[in-house]
Order: structure tokens, then sequence, then C-alpha cells
């Protein structure tokens, strides 16, 4: 296994971990989620401090999302010793929307960058046999 196809997972898991601490160290809204019961605190975009409350859910999805991503990639290349160029293409198409709409205030370069060395990884990358789980 190559060193990229090693760093791709690692770079994923640490995106994921900045989106948890940026979605409960960053000001956020989970007292006034909690206050409101959790169910429905952030469906309706009139209410005052919805924004807030969107984006601090949104970040903890996103960070739960790219763990189910880094955890799927570090098993695909383990098993297989390779980083499937999809993963680098899903990453680059995360990517280029985030950081063309939200550029500077984003990490949107970050997943793209995620996704250039993914692709690298994948072009470079020797496949070797699948073996059983």
């Amino acid at each position: 296994m190559s060193t990229l196809t090693r760093w791709v997972p690692r770079l994923i898991f640490i995106t994921s971990a900045f989106h948890f601490v940026w979605a409960f160290a960053q000001r956020n809204a989970w007292a006034e989620i909690a206050r409101g019961g959790f169910f429905a605190t952030a469906a309706d975009p009139s209410a005052p401090g919805y924004d807030l409350r969107d984006s601090t859910v949104w970040f903890m999805v996103g960070g739960i999302a790219l763990l189910a991503l880094g955890a799927l990639t570090r098993h695909v290349a383990r098993v297989t010793g390779r980083i499937p160029a999809q993963i680098g293409w899903f990453f680059v198409a995360m990517g280029i929307p985030l950081t063309v709409i939200y550029f500077p205030v984003t990490g949107g370069w970050a997943v793209l960058a995620i996704g250039v060395v993914a692709l690298l990884a994948a072009r470079r990358a020797e496949p070797r046999a699948a073996s059983a789980p």
C-alpha cells in the first residue's frame, strides 16, 4: 500500500474531527436545540436562531458522514491495497461547490485537496486481488 493510499483515510478522519470540533466548540445552538426538546428544533427557517441551529446540526452531520467515508475508504484500502478513484471524484464533487460558493470561509478547499490526493493515490496504486473479509 502506497503512502498516499495510507494518507487518504487519515486526511478524511482529520477533516471529520475538525467538523466535530467546529460543531461543538464554535458558537453553536446545542443549548437551544436541547431546550427545544431536539425534535424539529431546526425545522422552521423563519424561527429566530434558525441559521445557527441549522449550521450546528449540519457540521455534526458532516462530521459523521466524513467519519463513515473515512472508515469505508480505510477498509477498502486495506482489503484491496488501493483507493477507488470514485472516492477522489466524490470529494472533488463536494469540494468544488463548497469552495466556489463559500470561499474563503469554508473548509471546502480541504475536501477538494483530499479528492485530488485520493485521485493521485488511485492512479498510482497497483491493484491486488481482493481477499476475503
